[in-house]
């Protein structure tokens, strides 16, 4: 159930960032502390990333389970967006200052680092004690036929998704750009250093991009509410600009080579678009995954994909630490990864099992 499951994760978010609080001064302690606390809560992202449909499913009916699963998926987006500003407006940058190896500044440094995880502590800990308080696991009648219908078991699931074709395809589909995404907005500062870019100005690209796409996002699920059997199209509409704004960043880049205009407007546009474009389309995917394997529970099958899409993060920062010091091949991933997602659901034959059931019975 969603209780226990909320309960857990909220506890180890609360572990995991209390961990990195500890005033140790021996420094090696000190890292292993905090690589624990990153540990315990990595271990509680999949239910901030895979529950989206499973609360949708339990509690909305079939004409609102699209938009509950974007807000519920997306606003997670938004303490990404907000990392993003906060990282560069609270803590300075060891770059900007000009005495960099100055004793005050460097506490300083240390000093504004430390507020920022304690104040990680004191909002993991309010959401740990309101979901102590107050969570259900389930509404107390379910709100559709899909909602009280038994699902497989764990083993039956597994089995059903390791030998549906369909579901590999969009399970690529999507865990090939979102990963690449992934990795490549979470060193962005890096990446746009070489074209005198500042890490405030990379900070401020990110967030526009994740609250747009949050924006977006919600409305397309909204649309895939009132028209349903619309779930590919979407996709397809989104993924087309997905590749394009990452061809024109890419090319951007480039401005060597193709003297396209490197200027912070352009910049600006192509990353934002970029990110609204694969930002809006997760809970797209996610209830496409779910209606495509239907009557496997939400929560493997987004497990399945989330996991395949950290599995491609990883790989491409494993890299990343080899080939650090030019990033035009980091860059290309983005474009290619998009355009062979849309190859992948152009050939996608779409169904809605979870959506008929819903109809054929309720009528």
């Amino acid at each position: 159930g969603l209780r226990v499951t909320v309960l857990l994760t909220s506890s180890l978010m609360v572990l995991g960032a209390g961990l990195r609080c500890v005033p140790v001064s021996d420094l090696e302690i000190r890292k292993k502390l905090i690589h624990g606390g990153h540990l315990l809560n990595g271990l509680a992202g999949p239910t901030v990333m895979n529950a989206a449909p499973f609360l949708s499913t339990t509690w909305f009916s079939p004409d609102e389970r699209a938009t509950a699963t974007a807000i519920a998926s997306l606003l997670s987006y938004l303490g990404s967006a907000a990392s993003f500003l906060v990282g560069p407006l609270v803590v300075p940058s060891p770059n900007g200052t000009t005495h960099l190896l100055s004793q005050s500044n460097t506490q300083h440094i240390k000093d504004r680092i430390e507020a920022v995880l304690y104040a990680e502590f004191g909002m993991v800990s309010l959401i740990f004690s309101a979901a102590l308080a107050y969570f259900p696991s389930r509404p107390p009648f379910p709100p559709s036929v899909a909602a009280a219908s038994q699902r497989l078991s764990y083993r039956r699931s597994f089995c059903r998704l390791l030998s549906n074709f369909r579901f590999l395809m969009i399970a690529l589909a999507y865990a090939i750009p979102l990963g690449v995404f992934s990795g490549w907005s979470g060193v962005l500062d890096l990446i746009l250093t070489p074209i005198h870019v500042s890490q405030v100005d990379a900070g401020w690209i990110g967030f526009w991009s994740i609250v747009g796409g949050c924006v977006v996002g919600i409305a397309m699920a909204r649309f895939a509410d009132f028209i349903r059997g619309m779930l590919k199209f979407i996709l397809l509409l989104l993924l087309s600009g997905a590749t394009l704004a990452s061809t024109w960043f890419t090319l951007t880049c480039l401005t060597t080579v193709t003297h396209l205009p490197l200027t912070t407007a352009t910049l600006y546009t192509s990353c934002i678009l970029l990110g609204i474009f694969l930002n809006s389309s997760v809970p797209i995917f996610f209830e496409l995954f779910v209606e495509t394997v239907y009557p496997v529970p939400e929560g493997i099958s987004c497990g399945v994909v989330t996991f395949l899409s950290n599995v491609f993060m990883g790989v491409l920062l494993f890299f990343l630490t080899f080939y650090h010091t030019e990033f035009s091949w980091f860059n290309w991933c983005l474009p290619g990864s998009c355009l062979l997602s849309l190859l992948l659901i152009l050939c996608f034959r779409e169904s809605y099992d979870r959506l008929y059931l819903d109809v054929v019975v309720s009528v």
